[in-house]
């Protein structure tokens, strides 16, 4: 019984000695904001929920953020912080995640860092979700892969829907700067700044940021290269299927667009909040849920200082932050959003009528381009020239017009369960491709097979976007030379394999580009909502438009 009891201690002693020698090997890294414990496997070094700003609860719900409280001793920087106030999914779809754990408290950023790196490039990913869910933490953007590239990638989270965004008359007044709203944007801005503090001792070179997103995320990335307090936090901006829509002002009803401050009283009265103290004390969850029910869409607002003007207004005064750029859309990015589409016609006949009256003196360009005889493929095609593949050339022409670098790309690959669900490089195809995180899409997305071809597109797509966080220039080995922009209109196709080539789409943006001005000059209209069949008769020619 004695040897029993004797060899039972022993194992329980090398149990405890196993787990303390184990607790002893994580890396651990003293940074700025405090000592953080992490984890490492193969190589990679991750530490994740490290708050950057103060929970943004009680009484700082909705004000800027504030600099998070220090800890003592080594915080435990093996978990994933609270994803952001959020609606469960109304539908499953392949974007649907299992929600994890949500919370106000949820402004934390997550690392993933080569062992011994050194001042290496730094890659700081802005997530997509409609700025209304997502997380920081989905496993679509597990950094791993892309930090043994040799760089140190860095996730977000930030102020979702109403809590992200709502603009309020009371809010204002209670503001130094008489604004409100943006509270999302002033987010990412804290984030960039804990960066700019803290990731030298993680390894990073806090001078080599490059922000990245895509959808929300990259409509994201286009405020920071506009907003004044980001400037000098980033070197390079990487937009993936970006939307440079029009946003409503503070207070002004401009754009066809009802006032920032309006949209929040509404809501607030939809919630049955009677004042500010009224609205604080409102559970979190009903603010998420009752917001989204009510049909508040949360966008920036044009405040005069997060947001000084319309970004198409900034990017053409070259207000924007002078960085490299590279910019693309997927070809098929309709295919799984089809809400954006307004509602078929009859016939073919019907369409091209419409069409004829709401273009004008356009319409023969239009048709050309989407005509009447595919209703279905022109409707997908016009919706998404007019939204993502006009804003990503848009911003390629403007940073080569700042004498910047600018890559163009499409993504126009697919493969047998993606084409067998019609859903061809649909919207955020790309990202596995990207992040090298093919076995961890969600449940219902496309599966990607493992074969030789896909392997090698990883490869290729994950060595271009890194060297281009790297260096400003997209490289990979065993690839095309990627032509910059300016080299008439230069762009990357990456079909089954990538391809370079010049001048896509011949014209196209051109008449996107002429339809926008005629909107942006008539004043009382937005731009890009409204395409095709959606839109409203072009308004007459104004100075300086086509």
């Amino acid at each position: 019984m004695m040897n029993v009891r004797l060899r039972a201690f022993a194992l329980i002693a090398a149990a405890l000695l196993s787990g303390a020698a184990s607790a002893a090997e994580r890396p651990v890294v003293d940074a700025p904001a405090g000592s953080v414990a992490g984890v490492e496997v193969d190589g990679i070094r991750s530490f994740k929920g490290i708050p950057y700003a103060a929970p943004p609860v009680g009484a700082a719900r909705w004000t800027p953020p504030q600099p998070a409280a220090s800890w003592q001793g080594t915080r435990d920087a093996t978990e994933f912080g609270a994803a952001c106030m959020q609606p469960g999914p109304r539908a499953a779809s392949i974007y649907s995640w299992d929600l994890p754990a949500m919370s106000e408290d949820c402004l934390s950023l997550n690392i993933w860092a080569p062992e011994g790196a050194k001042d290496l490039p730094v890659f700081l990913w802005i997530h997509g979700g409609a700025l209304v869910s997502g997380s920081g933490g989905d496993p679509l953007y597990d950094g791993s892969a892309l930090a043994k590239r040799g760089m140190i990638v860095v996730s977000i989270n930030y102020r979702l829907g109403a809590f992200g965004w709502l603009a309020h008359p009371a809010l204002s007044a209670e503001s130094p700067d008489h604004v409100s709203g943006n509270y999302g944007l002033l987010d990412q801005i804290a984030a960039l700044q804990w960066v700019k503090r803290n990731i030298g001792a993680f390894g990073g070179d806090a001078a080599n940021v490059t922000i990245a997103g895509e959808s929300a995320g990259a409509l994201s990335v286009m405020y920071l290269m506009a907003a004044p307090a980001a400037r000098g936090l980033f070197a390079k901006a990487i937009v993936e299927s970006g939307y440079m829509v029009s946003a409503p002002a503070l207070r002004d009803r401009v754009n066809g667009m009802v006032p920032a401050e309006a949209q929040g009283a509404a809501l607030a009265a939809k919630l049955g909040a009677s004042d500010l103290a009224a609205l604080r004390a409102l559970p979190a969850e009903a603010i998420a849920e009752d917001a989204a029910k009510a049909g508040y869409f949360p966008f920036p607002a044009i405040d005069g200082k997060t947001v000084t003007r319309q970004l198409v207004e900034s990017f053409d005064r070259g207000e924007q932050a002078p960085v490299p750029i590279l910019a693309g859309f997927n070809s098929g990015e309709i295919r799984s959003l089809r809400f954006l589409l307004p509602k078929p016609p009859a016939d073919a006949a019907e369409y091209e009528a419409t069409i004829r009256a709401n273009y004008g003196e356009f319409a023969e360009a239009f048709l050309a381009r989407y005509p009447a005889e595919t209703i279905e493929d022109s409707m997908l095609a016009a919706t998404r020239d007019a939204m993502y593949g006009w804003t990503a050339e848009r911003l390629a022409s403007n940073q080569a017009a700042l004498g910047q670098a600018a890559y163009f790309y499409i993504f126009d690959h697919g493969y047998p369960a993606m084409e067998q669900w019609g859903l061809h490089a649909f919207h955020a195809a790309e990202l596995p491709y990207v992040f090298g995180t093919t076995g961890k899409t969600p449940e219902l997305w496309p599966k990607i097979p493992d074969t030789l071809a896909e392997r090698k597109l990883i490869r290729v797509i994950g060595d271009y976007w890194a060297s281009f966080a790297k260096s400003g220039r997209p490289q990979a080995s065993d690839a095309p030379a990627w032509p910059d922009y300016a080299d008439d209109r230069g762009f990357m196709h990456f079909a089954d394999e990538p391809k370079a080539a010049h001048n896509l789409f011949p014209g196209t943006a051109a008449l996107h580009e002429a339809v926008v001005c005629r909107r942006r000059a008539a004043g009382d209209m937005p731009w890009n909502w409204n395409v095709g069949l959606a839109s409203p008769p072009l308004p007459p020619k104004a100075e300086g438009c086509q």
